[in-house]
C-alpha cells in the first residue's frame, strides 16, 4: 500500500525521494502519530512535500490511493486498513452506532461489502432505491455521498449533509497553489516569499522561547527573554507599465501589486508607459501634473534595492531605441539609455511580462527589451515568478 503511494506520487511529478519515504516509514514504525487517517495525512504531507505548489498534487494522489474507489477497485479491502477504521470508531462512534456496524458482521464484512458495491456501479439507480447505493442518497450505506451510516466514506461529493464521513480528501484546500493553474494573489504571495532576507530589528516584543528556557534552567527561576520580531529586510523598487496594451492585464497586475505590498514591507513603486524615460509618476489620475524625475529616483534608493519592471514590452522598437520615440511626448534620450542607467546602478533587476512567453518572438520590441535587461525577462506565471525571485536572490 505505501509503496503504491510512493510510486504514484512520483508519477504525479511530486519530487519525493526514497530518503523521505524511508523517513515516513520510520515515523510510522516509531508510532509518532495515532493510527488515524488524519494524522497519517499530515505526517506524510510534512515528510514528502517540500514545496507548497505540490500540495494539490499530493492531495489528489492521497485521495486516489487511500479513498478513491475509481482506482481502488478490488484492492479496497487491502488498501484501507481495518485497524484505522476501528481506532476511529473507538473515538467518535456511540455504542449504538458500533452495534450497527457489528450487525453488518464487523469491519471485515464492511470492507468486503465496499468491494462488492464498487463492482455494482452500473446498477447505481436501482441501488439508490434500495438505500444501499455507493453514490448519491444511499441512506443506510457506509459508502458514497449523502448517507446516514455512522462510518461513512465519502466519494466525489463537495460537501457533507450529515457530517458522518471520515475525511473528504478531495476538498483540496491548496488547489490554487499548483504551478499549472492561473495566478491569483494567494499563490503570487507564495512565489514572492522566496525573495527574503530575515533580520530581527526593532523593539523586543516577541517571546524568545529558547532563551527563556535556557535562562530559567541556568538561574533556577523564571527568566523571561524577549526578542524583536523577525522581518523581511528585502527592499524592492517596482515600475509598472500602465495604459495601452497593458489594459488587458490590469487584473493580474493588481494582484501582483497587492501581494507585493503584503510581502515586502520596504517597497516603492512607480508607473511608466511602454518604456522608461526621464519621468515617472505615482498617481495615474495626476500623471501629467505630478511627474517625478527618473534621475532623482535612481539616486534616491541605494544600489542594494531589487528592481522589478512589470510590462508587456509591446511597442514600436523606435520607442526604445530612438530619441523622440515616445508616443506621448518628446523624449530627448532614448528609452534604452534609461534602461541601461538602471542596470548600471542596480545589479539585481528583472522584467516580468504578463504576455504568454510563446508570443514573445512575434513582437520585436520584446526581444529588444529582453536584451536590455540581460535576458532576465520572465513570464508573469507562478513558475516564472519563482525563477525571477531566485534570480533576484542571487
Amino acid at each position: 500500500m505505501f509503496m503504491r503511494f510512493f510510486t504514484e506520487l512520483r508519477q504525479a511529478k511530486v519530487p519525493v525521494t526514497l530518503k523521505e519515504y524511508l523517513m515516513l516509514m520510520e515515523g510510522l514504525d516509531k508510532m509518532v502519530i495515532d493510527r488515524s487517517v488524519d494524522d497519517f495525512y499530515y505526517l506524510s504531507r510534512a515528510a514528502l512535500v517540500k514545496d507548497e505548489k505540490n500540495i494539490d498534487k499530493f492531495d489528489q494522489v492521497f485521495a486516489q490511493v487511500f479513498k478513491g474507489l475509481e482506482r481502488m477497485g478490488d484492492d479496497v479491502a487491502v488498501d484501507i486498513p481495518a485497524e484505522w477504521l476501528k481506532k476511529l470508531s473507538d473515538q467518535f462512534l456511540t455504542e449504538e452506532e458500533k452495534a450497527q456496524i457489528e450487525a453488518m458482521g464487523g469491519f471485515e464484512a464492511l470492507m468486503k461489502a465496499l468491494a462488492e458495491r464498487a463492482k455494482e456501479q452500473g446498477e447505481e439507480d436501482s441501488d439508490q432505491k434500495e438505500g444501499k447505493g455507493r453514490g448519491q442518497g444511499g441512506n443506510n450505506s457506509p459508502f458514497g455521498a449523502n448517507g446516514y451510516h455512522p462510518e461513512g466514506i465519502r466519494v466525489g461529493q463537495d460537501k457533507g449533509r450529515h457530517g458522518k464521513a471520515i475525511k473528504v480528501w478531495d476538498k483540496r484546500e491548496y488547489k490554487n497553489l499548483d504551478d499549472q493553474v492561473e495566478l491569483g494573489t494567494r499563490n503570487i504571495k507564495v512565489a514572492l516569499r522566496r525573495l527574503r532576507k530575515w533580520v530581527r530589528e526593532g523593539s523586543p516584543d516577541e517571546l524568545d522561547m529558547n532563551g527563556t528556557i535556557h535562562g530559567t534552567a541556568e538561574k533556577g527561576y523564571l527568566d523571561i527573554h524577549m526578542r524583536p520580531e523577525r522581518r523581511n529586510k528585502i527592499s524592492v523598487l517596482i515600475f509598472f507599465d500602465i495604459g495601452g496594451s497593458m489594459d488587458s492585464h490590469i487584473k493580474i497586475c493588481e494582484e501582483l501589486f497587492s501581494a507585493a505590498r503584503s510581502e515586502f514591507k520596504n517597497m516603492e513603486f512607480y508607473y511608466f508607459h511602454n518604456c522608461l524615460y526621464e519621468s515617472v509618476w505615482k498617481d495615474n489620475r495626476r500623471r501629467h501634473a505630478e511627474k517625478l524625475n527618473t534621475f532623482d529616483i535612481l539616486h534616491k534608493f541605494p544600489h542594494d534595492y531589487k528592481v522589478i519592471f512589470v510590462g508587456d514590452a509591446t511597442m514600436s522598437p523606435y520607442e526604445i531605441t530612438y530619441p523622440g520615440g515616445s508616443v506621448e511626448h518628446w523624449n530627448e534620450e532614448a528609452g534604452a539609455i534609461w534602461m541601461d542607467r538602471v542596470a548600471q546602478i542596480y545589479s539585481h533587476m528583472i522584467w516580468l511580462n504578463p504576455t504568454a512567453e510563446r508570443h514573445w518572438d512575434y513582437t520585436p520590441s520584446v526581444g529588444v527589451m529582453k536584451q536590455l535587461v540581460g535576458d532576465r525577462m520572465y513570464p508573469l506565471t507562478l513558475s516564472g515568478l519563482e525563477k525571477a525571485m531566485k534570480e533576484l536572490a542571487r
